[in-house]
């Protein structure tokens, strides 16, 4: 059976350092990808010697040329209305038009955000988008979001925000049986605001193929309690920068804490392989690639400033979501969960 290659939509005019950090990546993933082709939208003067360098990414890329880009210090509606033939946009619209499966760009979140919900709409049933990404936890991965998309939810977004997030914990993480927390100020039912506490009721009552344990607080987050974390964009942006933060700090007390000493200096020689396997399992380069769930198509928003390894990763996962068919089985569950008289009732039995 003859099976016709992933294509992928690339902003190469994204990120700290594109192109050339953008040309690299795709070049790493490759080696994963198997049979892909890339659609690559940028400046073909400024891509040339860097497709020069990694011949094997001319070879599968069709440069599509523009020298517009959208700029970190773009407003949202300065890039809707003036970025129309920027490498952002054009990439956007290579999904909607089916020349592309996927789209990833290092460039200007609030303005790829805004063009993909614009271009791509979203998914039947689902109001907003969330932004998504795994932490390390001491379970293994846990999935979040919202993590800066939506500062204000009301219950709806957050069940919908449930659906998504246990659907990827399902296809991508293959758990067969993800569990599910609403973050919340303590795990009793009766904390919080009226949002969390209509989700949770709505979720305590639906068939959806999760164990849903209702609240969890901020140190679950790291234990990995659960599978999927739900939470408004504003809690989680506040919960996703004290992390990164932490780590920065974690990272740089322990390089201080090893170099202060001859005696350190030997231990810390000593215990190299294991810091170094730390090192690893904490790199957020592996991490890289915010998912934008909830669109008529896929989209991942790379760290702006990343390297070729993290970008390539952020290729990776769009090629996940895409293989695994994440938006038919977000359709398929929400399809489930729609608010019936059932659901309607329990909303009201939570006012």
């Amino acid at each position: 059976m003859v099976t016709e290659p992933l294509v992928l939509s690339i902003d190469t005019m994204g990120g700290d350092n594109a192109p050339g950090m953008v040309i690299e990546g795709v070049d790493m993933a490759i080696d994963s990808l198997g049979d892909v082709e890339f659609l690559l939208f940028g400046d073909e003067v400024l891509l040339g010697p860097f497709l020069d360098k990694f011949p094997r990414v001319r070879a599968a890329s069709n440069v599509r040329h523009t020298t517009d880009a959208v700029l970190d210090e773009d407003k949202v509606g300065q890039a809707l209305r003036t970025r129309r033939e920027s490498s952002m946009r054009k990439a956007i619209n290579a999904v909607y038009d089916g020349e592309a499966a996927g789209i990833i760009s290092a460039g200007n979140t609030g303005a790829l955000m805004a063009m993909a919900k614009f271009v791509l709409k979203t998914l039947p049933g689902i109001d907003r988008p969330a932004i998504a990404s795994c932490f390390p936890t001491e379970r293994g991965l846990t999935v979040m979001l919202d993590l800066g998309a939506n500062i204000d939810c009301d219950a709806e977004n957050l069940v919908q925000f449930a659906v998504m997030g246990e659907a990827y914990a399902r296809n991508v993480l293959g758990l067969e049986y993800p569990t599910v927390g609403i973050l919340n100020v303590g795990v009793e039912g009766l904390k919080g605001n009226d949002s969390v506490k209509r989700a949770a009721s709505i979720l305590q009552n639906s068939d959806l193929p999760m164990q849903f344990i209702g609240f969890v607080e901020g140190t679950d987050i790291g234990a990995g309690t659960v599978d999927v974390v739900v939470t408004d964009g504003f809690t989680g942006n506040i919960a996703l920068k004290t992390a990164e933060g932490t780590v920065n700090f974690f990272s740089a007390a322990l390089k201080q804490a090893m170099t202060s000493s001859l005696r350190a200096k030997l231990g810390a020689l000593l215990t190299r392989p294991a810091f170094a396997e730390l090192k690893m399992r904490m790199d957020p380069r592996c991490y890289n690639g915010a998912m934008f769930l909830g669109l008529n198509g896929i989209c991942i928003k790379s760290h702006g400033g990343t390297d070729a390894f993290g970008f390539a990763h952020a290729v990776q996962v769009a090629a996940d979501l895409i293989t695994n068919s994440i938006n038919e089985s977000i359709k398929e569950d929400y399809a489930r969960i729609s608010l019936s008289d059932e659901m309607e009732a329990a909303v009201v039995d939570a006012q």
